[in-house]
Parts: structure tokens; sequence; C-alpha cells
């Protein structure tokens, strides 16, 4: 479906908001909030995943689940000098190679607090041997302070964390830049797609669309949830490297491009059965649709999903994605509506006989 101007104020709404992982509480809250407009139930658990049930029209046809996570890469406050610097460790893969002379806001204890990664000018750097990337000990942040009380008055303590301060803007009509678009845009699309199952006729299936915790350290969050729901078959939405931009070996990282639409992965964690499915409805559905492989696992919540208590069938499907990890992800919102028309098609798709074994015996 069409990304409408209310949409599009919701998605950069979700964007803004801070959400490193581990403190995920005030995008969740926004996002359930938008999800409970489409779906006949909410609810969320112990850590802060949060999930939206639509019933289906037959109690006998599989529940869909359709996950995305929540969290984003930020920072930790580790140490407070005596000067009021403050250093800092890395909140899942912050790349630290880009940090310096970077702002970012500390989510204090009361309220936030604007700082900026320091960068010793160039003309003060010993610059006659080769300039390396900083380590994480050596990046600092100066908040204003000038002495460790200060810092305390500010609300700020170790263990506070901070996120990098760009916002997302419009590149062009149809591209979009800025942080947290790994995986906030997930959780846009859940709620796209909820949006979408409430016209027409109501799917057979029961679908379940989950936004879930710390993905970025491991997946956690879609562990304990999926464990809760308990679905028949489950889709997981992620981004993915596009490898159209200059520097990157196609042999080795495989061919993307971003506008090109969502891909889908085979291989590993990825059931046969499911892929063949999300396939088959973006061909009659007439969605252009990108591959990838996977040779080992997926590095996303797929790997903790698909074995969740007997095995849940569960497939990846990912938005490509431009400088990902960074403060200026790009993608590109015609992936994004086709990546919506695509799960809403599988949804559909899904009939009481469906059952996304592998046929042994």
């Amino acid at each position: 479906m069409p990304i409408s101007d209310d949409d599009r104020a919701f998605l950069f709404d979700l964007l803004r908001t801070p959400s490193p992982t581990g403190f995920e509480a005030p995008g969740q809250r926004l996002w359930a909030a938008r999800a409970a407009e489409f779906a006949d139930a909410v609810d969320s658990d112990a850590y802060g995943s949060a999930w939206a049930t639509k019933r289906g029209a037959n109690d006998a046809a599989p529940t869909v689940l359709l996950e995305a996570h929540a969290d984003e890469i930020g920072f930790a406050l580790k140490y407070v000098t005596d000067e009021g610097f403050l250093r800092v460790d890395r909140i899942g893969g912050s790349d630290h190679a880009i940090a310096r002379a970077r702002r970012v806001v500390f989510l204090g204890s009361k309220g936030p607090v604007a700082g900026v990664l320091g960068n010793t000018a160039i003309h003060l750097r010993d610059r006659e041997k080769d300039e390396k990337a900083p380590k994480i000990e050596d990046l600092f942040v100066d908040v204003g302070a000038s002495s460790r009380e200060e810092v305390a008055d500010l609300g700020l303590r170790v263990g506070h964390p901070a996120v990098y301060a760009d916002a997302a803007e419009l590149l062009t009509e149809s591209r979009v830049t800025g942080r947290a678009l790994d995986n906030r845009l997930g959780g846009f699309v859940l709620t796209q797609v909820l949006a979408a199952l409430k016209t027409g006729d109501r799917p057979q299936a029961a679908t379940v669309a989950l936004n879930a915790v710390q993905e970025e350290i491991g997946g956690n969050g879609a562990k304990m949830a999926t464990y809760a729901i308990a679905p028949d078959v489950a889709v997981v939405l992620d981004v993915t490297h596009a490898t159209d931009s200059p520097g990157i070996e196609k042999a080795k990282h495989g061919d993307v491009k971003l506008g090109g639409g969502p891909t889908v992965t085979h291989g590993t964690v990825n059931h046969p059965a499911v892929v063949a499915r999300l396939v088959e409805v973006a061909e009659k559905e007439g969605i252009a649709l990108q591959h990838e492989s996977s040779s080992r696992y997926s590095g996303t919540d797929t790997d903790v999903v698909f074995t969740t208590k007997a095995g849940i069938p569960a497939a990846l499907v990912s938005i490509p994605m431009r400088y990902m990890h960074s403060t200026v992800e790009t993608v590109d919102l015609g992936d994004v509506e086709a990546t919506v028309r695509l799960l809403e098609a599988f949804v559909r798709s899904v009939r009481a006989d469906d059952t996304f074994r592998t046929e042994i015996l």
C-alpha cells in the first residue's frame, strides 16, 4: 500500500525516538499505540517486546508470525573523568571508526543530555604517522561539564545509554537517510501490513506482528516472545546490505540493489517451503524480489525464531540498505512499499491445510 503523509509522519516520529538496545521502551510505546489501531489485541512481555494480533477467519489455519526488531545501536557511559569528560562503551555494533566529531544524546535520569564526541583538531594531531580509526577506549564525550560532580548534576551516571543525535530526512522523494533505520523501518512495515490486512476480507490465518527487543546483541527479545506466541510459521523482516555503492565486492557480498525490491534469503535457517511460498506470491503479485544466500547463519532474529520449541518454519525477508550501522543509513521507500505488499500477500496466501513441513516420511 502507498505510504501516506500520515504514515510518513509516524515513520519519522519512530525514527526520532531513541531506542538503544536494552532501553527500547519509548519507541515500543509509540509502536504499540500505532499497531493497536489496526489489530484485535496488543501485548508485551517482561523485557519490552511488543506484539499485535489480528485474528484469522479460520481457527484451523496456521498462526503467522511477522517479526522485526525495535532496538538500535548506541553507546553506554562507562567512566567519568575528574575533568567531566565521559568515556563510553558500545551498545551493539556501533562503528567507532565514524564516531569522532559527532553529536550524541544521553538518556539521563533528568532527561536528555546533549554531548559531542571530541575530535582533536587536524592542526594539533601528529600526522607524520598513518592515522588509524580510533579504538572505542580512545573516544570521549564532552557534555559541557567541568567536573565529575557537574556530570552527576546533569543526571548522568555510569550505565546511561546514548544514541547519535542525527535525525532522518528525505534525501529524495523516494529515499530516506538517517540513523536507526536498522531496524525501526521493520517495525514501521509491520504496522503497514496490519493496516493493509484490515482492508478487504479477513485472512484465513491469524497474524501476530512482533516488534522485538535486543536483536543487536543476539536476538534475546525474539527468542522470548516467539516462545510465548508459539506461531506455526514465521517471516522475519530486517535490512540487508545494498551492494551497489562504490568499493563493495559483489563476488564476496552478493548483488543487491537499492530500489530493486526486497530480498529473500535461501539456505541454512530459512525453511525451503516458506521461501518457496514467498517467491510464489511475489511472482503472482508482480513484486520484484532479489535473492541472497546464507552459508551458516543469517545474523538476524531468524536465527533464534526458527529453533523455538520444536522448530518454527521461518524465512528472512530484507529491505536493501546502504551504509548500515551509520548515521546515514539509506533506503528506498519503493522497497518498503514492495515489502508491505509481499508480507500482506504471504499472510493472505496461508490456508488451513498449509503445514510448511519438509516431508520425509
